[in-house]
């Protein structure tokens, strides 16, 4: 869990407050995404995206000295939470002043055995909270731009809401519900949309399963009607190849919104990738 996450200082730093700007960090993209929709068109408000654009998950991140000069430059640090930034002790110890914003703050958590799933995002409805959460914080955080951050989170909202409607109306009566993914990235997207997740192919991203894991997962997928296996762009698929070559089995692709640019083409990059991913799940379901 992400502990602390009230601790820093509602003020800005010493710089924000005499140029009367608010800069605010993302930890990765999906938080920047969120972030710059609530902070469009703001004037004297910035959003960075603190690590690289083929970062992917933070599981094992670890701060870089260009990470921590960028956040003694920033207001607020917006952090995905539920365990997924192992940093973030670190950074509220060293930037007192830094409001750092708890986008999972009271979402329930799922877990891997007795670890809790970051990977909340991947649910719309959490990713609906995540925005109010990220828009509550910061309101607190900058009372100065309150209402035209709480204008644009409603405005995305609307569209998030219009989406998790269209794929419901697509995924709940797909024939087959059984579905190998490649990591543990996507069981609160399984639960908001009726799938069962049947096995991962990686228990941990960029490690490929032991000889014997890799039976395993055979045997699991043989029985199926629908023999799919969905990988992740941001990793090899030899794994599933394998398997695909043992059981006849498919390979699709399902992207979990982790990598791409930080930049103002990113807006819509949730919408369109969820889409994607929906367009995907229904051809191989089918």
């Amino acid at each position: 869990m992400l502990t602390g996450c009230g601790a820093g200082s509602t003020s800005s730093s010493p710089d924000a407050a005499k140029d009367g700007s608010f800069r605010i960090v993302t930890t990765f993209y999906p938080m920047y995404i969120d972030a710059i929709n609530i902070t469009k068109g703001i004037d004297g408000v910035t959003v960075t995206n603190m690590t690289k654009p083929q970062t992917g998950c933070l599981h094992d991140y670890q701060l870089t000295t260009e990470d921590m000069k960028t956040l003694e430059k920033a207001d607020a640090l917006i952090a995905n939470g539920a365990g997924m930034e192992n940093f973030l002790g670190k950074v509220i110890k060293e930037q007192k002043d830094l409001k750092v914003i708890d986008a999972s703050k009271g979402i329930e958590l799922l877990k891997d055995g007795d670890e809790e799933n970051p990977h909340v995002w991947l649910s719309i409805t959490s990713s609906i909270e995540q925005v109010k959460n990220i828009t509550a914080q910061l309101k607190e955080a900058d009372p100065k731009h309150a209402d035209a951050y709480q204008a644009n989170a409603d405005a995305y909202i609307q569209k998030l809401e219009a989406l998790k409607k269209e794929m419901h109306e697509t995924l709940d009566n797909v024939p087959h519900k059984d579905i190998v993914t490649f990591h543990e990235a996507f069981p609160y997207f399984a639960k908001e949309f009726g799938l069962h997740i049947l096995t991962v192919i990686e228990r941990e991203p960029g490690t490929e399963p032991t000889p014997s894991e890799l039976q395993a997962i055979i045997e699991q997928v043989k029985p199926l009607t629908a023999k799919v296996l969905f990988t992740e762009p941001q990793y090899s698929p030899a794994a599933a190849q394998t398997i695909a070559r043992e059981t006849g089995a498919k390979i699709y692709t399902l992207d979990p919104v982790v990598t791409g640019e930080a930049n103002e083409a990113a807006m819509d990059a949730y919408l369109t990738t969820m889409r994607k991913n929906m367009e995907t799940l229904k051809e191989a379901l089918q």
